[in-house]
């Protein structure tokens, strides 16, 4: 469209003539503009056949496909993708994969808060990965219901730095493991000398020291910022004494020196969660989430097959969600109190 923009220009050799952005981008409203420009100047210039043919061209062809392209952007949002048979929904990899080849297939990611086997809220979302669902699922239920939990039992894939500093900051006490938090009680990983775990840290002297003794000093500071604008601040650090060292063999393969890296907002709220996950309570807590929130899944689609949605749209399916709740609960019910008439 640039060659055809300046070929215009060109023919027409109007001395006032606008010059033309070189950029690739152009938007539905700038082509609209311009091609309203050229039926003007064609309105003088009723015999000018390149520049009747470039009227043509952008009205029936650039026009168009940039308005559809405009809404395709507006409809995905800030999503990778959309469903052209529900555009509400997400193309995601799903466990339940027959073929075999992780195809991806229009989804909603459901969250479910259950307590004694009843499901107490429920949110779907459009993204695929469950670590940032986890607040606006909060959210959800706070607006539902008014309050939020003071105690939250989760999987380790919601156990991000930022899950763990919101849940702090709304004073939710958060009984969620970390994703290293199983590697990290492995012998392979406590009986390693060389793993930055078992590591001493001198905070008087920003250094970690290794385990032949050896410093590693900060060699700089990197931020990371998630999708929802949480950032995090990461320091880097390196040994300049691997020369010569005996285990330089099994601790590094790089010729620069062994190199860390460490989160310190990270690493405290991951020993908060590691003291929580570790008392009583916390053990009591997580043995009753395995039996919990998996046998509300397990009976929704397993027992009772429910495993598509039939509606289409974000709203209609939290309606169809909604029941399939209520129908759980009820189900639950009513099983209880056949088993407390039976005991009597």
């Amino acid at each position: 469209m640039d060659q055809l923009i300046a070929q215009i220009d060109a023919i027409v050799e109007e001395e006032n003539a606008e010059e033309i952005d070189a950029s690739p981008a152009f938007t539905s409203k700038e082509i609209r503009k311009k091609t309203e420009e050229w039926e003007k100047r064609l309105e003088a210039e009723p015999d000018n056949q390149p520049l009747k043919k470039a009227v043509k061209k952008m009205k029936e062809d650039y026009l168009p496909r940039s308005e559809k392209y405009e809404h395709q952007l507006q409809v995905c949002g800030d999503r990778n993708s959309y469903s052209k048979t529900d555009a509400d929904a997400t193309f995601m990899r799903l466990k339940e994969d027959h073929m075999r080849n992780g195809q991806l297939k229009p989804a909603y990611n459901v969250q479910v808060g259950s307590s004694d086997q009843f499901v107490l809220g429920y949110s779907l979302h459009q993204r695929p990965g469950d670590t940032r669902c986890l607040l606006p699922h909060l959210e959800t239920v706070r607006e539902k219901y008014g309050v939020v939990p003071k105690r939250v039992t989760a999987d380790a894939v919601y156990g991000s730095e930022e899950n763990y500093v919101k849940l702090e900051e709304k004073n939710i006490s958060a009984f969620i493991k970390y994703n290293t938090y199983e590697k990290e009680n492995t012998r392979k990983v406590k009986k390693n000398p060389h793993h930055p775990q078992n590591w001493t840290y001198k905070k008087e002297e920003d250094v970690w020291i290794c385990a032949n003794g050896k410093k590693l000093v900060r060699i700089g500071t990197s931020k990371q910022t998630t999708e929802s604008g949480y950032t995090s601040v990461i320091q880097h650090y390196q040994c300049h004494e691997c020369e010569g060292c005996p285990f330089r063999s099994v601790c590094t393969t790089s010729k620069y020196g062994r190199t860390t890296q460490w989160n310190p907002v990270y690493h405290e709220q991951k020993q908060k969660a590691r003291e929580r996950l570790e008392s009583e309570e916390g053990q009591a807590r997580y043995r009753q989430r395995q039996t919990d929130i998996e046998s509300v899944f397990g009976q929704i689609k397993q027992n009772r097959g429910f495993r598509r949605f039939v509606l289409r749209g974000l709203q209609k399916i939290s309606i169809e969600w909604g029941l399939i709740c209520v129908a759980h609960n009820l189900l639950k019910k009513a099983a209880k109190d056949k088993q407390r008439s039976l005991a009597a």
